[in-house]
């Protein structure tokens, strides 16, 4: 069991669902391994620093909305009387400090988390364009897995050119699946190349803001999710963008753990494999429109032989 003091009583109960605590039994992450959060940006925390898990690597183009190095969010929710930033809480999901008796713990355990920032400092706007980029730099920057808390209704070739590159290299993509509580997935999550995270209760029941749709292919607890907040503070959020790093930091760690086990890194499809092979079957029986192909289940990702360590 993690430090973090407010893991027992805000954390535990959902991330219990997932077998997460199981799973760090059997290994907590890969410290070299990079995930990329594309998203709003970062900003520091004292549960996440630029010293511990952000990872902000110099002369490198990290904020792509405005063309600079620096992928602070300062968007316009960053900056409102009572702060929230996305880009942080959606990484702190995967990649706060675990185990430094200190807030929460992320799922994730270890690793680094590049920050790429595609949201304009101004109005808070993402182009497509830019989500592309983003992914590019990811995949330049050696990251195994690419976190896409963010959509929109209409496909666009350039951003799904980028994503079949990305998969191609056998990096990871994960995205969230919508909030409109509709049957439609958002784009990028509905991609082929991408695993569509929608998101439950702690009842196990379908989110009533989650979206629906054949291209569902996971879920993963999203509503009252413990985050972190700026200047040091903490809270919770929901939706299926804090649903979608627990799935991404799952992945992260198979990873890691194939990584450690086989002395090679497994495939893109052999992640996704795993991941749908193992997962806990809700809702009708086998894949259906609401639940994908069921919860996520980090336990049982650690120990199968059949899906993850044939």
């Amino acid at each position: 069991m993690p430090t973090d003091l407010l893991y027992v009583n805000h954390q535990k109960d959902y991330l219990d669902l997932i077998g997460l605590a199981a799973a760090w039994d059997a290994y907590t992450g890969d410290p070299q391994l990079v995930i990329a959060v594309v998203d709003t940006g970062y900003q520091n925390h004292a549960d996440m620093t630029d010293t511990s898990r952000w990872y902000l690597p110099s002369g490198q183009i990290l904020d792509l909305a405005d063309n600079d190095q620096d992928p602070w969010d300062d968007t316009p929710d960053a900056k409102a009387n009572n702060p929230f930033s996305h880009g942080l809480a959606v990484a702190s999901v995967l990649g706060a400090d675990t185990n430094n008796s200190l807030g929460m713990a992320g799922v994730t355990w270890a690793g680094k988390v590049v920050p790429l920032k595609v949201a304009h400092s101004a109005d808070g706007s993402i182009t497509t364009t830019t989500v592309a980029q983003a992914v590019q730099k990811a995949v330049a920057l050696g990251a195994k897995v690419i976190n896409l808390s963010l959509g929109a209704p209409t496909f666009d070739q350039v951003l799904e050119n980028a994503l079949v590159a990305a998969r191609n290299q056998n990096v990871v993509l994960v995205a969230a699946a919508g909030n409109d509580g509709v049957d439609g997935i958002l784009y990028p999550a509905r991609s082929p190349a991408v695993i569509a995270v929608g998101s439950v209760d702690t009842n196990l029941s379908k989110s009533t803001f989650s979206n629906c749709g054949p291209e569902l292919d996971l879920v993963a607890p999203g509503r009252g999710i413990l985050v972190l907040f700026p200047d040091n503070g903490f809270g919770t959020a929901s939706g299926t963008s804090f649903a979608s790093p627990m799935v991404a930091g799952v992945a992260a760690l198979y990873i890691g753990k194939y990584h450690q086990v086989k002395g090679a890194w497994p495939s893109a499809d052999q992640v996704y494999q795993c991941l749908i092979g193992t997962a806990q079957d809700l809702g009708p029986s086998g894949h259906d429109t609401g639940y994908g192909f069921g919860l996520v289940r980090a336990d049982r990702v650690m120990t199968d032989t059949t899906y993850c360590f044939p």
